[in-house]
């Protein structure tokens, strides 16, 4: 799908062409996330944001462990310390 010109009214809103909106699946009332990027309007719904949100936390160093499973390694590794001195 292509760019698509649209305007923006007094009130600050614009169109989202129909097309478009039963691609994303937005129905009236839908929400739409927005960001500024690079001098860009980056628009999507809120379900593809959680997806990429997921998406890039999974991501962000493959193999490395969670901090939670960090974290319990450190209190296990406590716990043991304080258990041999008694």
């Amino acid at each position: 799908m292509g760019y698509v010109s649209t305007t923006i009214d007094g009130a600050g809103r614009f169109v989202v062409p129909k097309d478009m909106r039963l691609a994303l699946g937005l129905e009236s009332g839908g929400e739409l996330m927005l960001s500024v990027r690079d001098g860009a309007l980056i628009a999507m719904t809120r379900a593809e944001a959680l997806r990429r949100l997921q998406v890039a936390l999974l991501d962000a160093k493959p193999g490395a462990p969670l901090l939670s499973e960090e974290l319990i390694a450190e209190r296990r590794q406590e716990a043991a310390r304080l258990a041999e001195r008694g």
